[in-house]
């Protein structure tokens, strides 16, 4: 099935998820009500089924339009009169003679009297012929080499988002000295009424007081990683530029724990530990879709018309939460239209799934809300990637450092719901 067919089956999959969420009205019979979501539940099953199989077909297809490149660069080209060696100045091998004359035709004549003297040889080599195999060793297996793909298949683990600077407020520096953010509290003072004739009250009581957060800069390495010289020059993939990138993912799934749950102390204050309380949950391993709307509204409306403001939680806590329904049986989770950048909201809100966050349990924050730009993320220069050759010769040693911090501006802004 085409990528096309697939996106089609999609699309015709959410169409028949809305026809049936809209025969879920406040009469229909629970028994119907329940086989509808029942249709529901497998078509979104289905749903992310097909996007992980599409997902499958477009890395398919880059592969295979890569391996034609390939080949394409290793075809002898039609009219081109040089058999190409693998040493410069080598001699000629019968397989790059044979393609030669493939290329223009199959005329000998095209050929030089070196070439075709390696042809001949190569045909005349054994005047009586047998059926050489591969599968015994003695009859031509041990001629068969061996071949190790130049595809690396890469175990991942998603390590976003918190270091996206279209999430929180970055703060780039190129040194690491302590950096001070003034801020100040004065929405609970109220004003008095005045009394004519009346001299003012000035004892102090309503002075504006305040503070200020902290960014230091913390740093986290990935301790070397020794490779030998012979694997360094004998692997099919370039050690350095894999290891590095494997490094590099190392430190971002890092820096998101720290940015998530870091505790303060030695380290980031995480957005979740640095968040304000908003909501208990009344289930221990369960949300329901007042509670979210209650988390919502604990949040000062001031917040909630930031354009960073936003849903953050963890994929285990987003399958729940796409189940659920609102008063009219309208599902909470809305899908968006990705080929027009369109995301899915909860609640009207769109929301970041972010692995370092807790799945629903007893007394633990599984989802957190507001205005995520009150979240300052301070980033000393960037991730860097060393190699050390001289320490580790003949063999070579990589490592990576990052160096980093992270704060909760105004504690009001950012609130989480906890469970019981």
């Amino acid at each position: 099935m085409s990528i096309k067919e697939l996106r089609d089956r999609q699309a015709k999959i959410v169409a028949e998820a809305r026809e049936r969420n809209d025969l879920i009205t406040k009469n229909t019979d629970e028994a119907r009500a329940k086989e509808l979501e029942a249709q529901h539940d497998a078509a979104m099953a289905e749903y992310d089924r097909l996007d992980k199989q599409i997902e499958r077909e477009e890395k398919l297809a880059a592969l295979e339009k890569r391996q034609d490149e390939i080949r394409a660069k290793e075809r002898p080209v039609p009219g081109d009169k040089t058999v190409k060696a693998s040493d410069e100045g080598a001699k000629p091998e019968y397989r790059g003679v044979f393609y030669k004359m493939l290329s223009v035709g199959g005329d000998p004549s095209e050929l030089s009297n070196e070439e075709r003297a390696i042809l001949r040889a190569g045909v005349q080599r054994d005047a009586e012929f047998r059926a050489q195999t591969v599968g015994t060793a003695g009859a031509g297996g041990y001629t068969v080499p061996v071949e190790l793909a130049n595809i690396l298949i890469k175990t991942m683990a998603m390590w976003g988002p918190m270091y996206n600077e279209d999430i929180c407020t970055t703060i780039n520096t190129a040194s690491g000295n302590q950096i001070n953010i003034p801020t100040v509290d004065d929405t609970a003072v109220a004003v008095a009424k005045h009394t004519e004739a009346t001299a003012l009250t000035d004892d102090g009581g309503v002075d504006v007081t305040f503070a200020q957060k902290r960014l230091d800069a913390y740093v986290f390495d990935t301790e070397f990683v020794r490779f030998s010289l012979e694997l360094a020059q004998d692997s099919i993939f370039n050690m350095e530029t894999l290891l590095g990138s494997l490094l590099g993912e190392r430190l971002g799934r890092r820096a998101n724990v720290e940015l998530t749950t870091g505790d303060g102390t030695g380290d980031p204050n995480g957005i979740v530990t640095a968040s304000s309380f908003g909501k208990t949950a009344a289930a221990v391993a369960a949300i329901t879709a007042d509670e979210l709307i209650d988390l919502v509204h604990s949040v000062d409306p001031a917040y909630r018309m930031s354009p960073k403001v936003r849903f953050m939680f963890n994929d285990t806590t987003l399958a729940a939460i796409r189940k659920l329904k609102d008063g009219q049986g309208q599902y909470l989770w809305q899908q968006g239209d990705f080929t027009n950048g369109v995301a899915s909201t909860l609640l009207g809100y769109r929301y970041s799934v972010n692995q370092a966050m807790a799945s629903p349990a007893t007394g633990v924050k599984t989802v957190i809300f507001g205005d995520f730009a009150k979240y300052f993320v301070r980033k000393v220069g960037f991730p860097v990637i060393g190699v050390m050759r001289e320490r580790f010769w003949p063999d070579l040693g990589i490592a990576g450092l990052i160096r980093l911090d992270g704060e909760l501006g105004d504690t009001a802004a950012v609130k989480h719901l906890i469970q019981a």
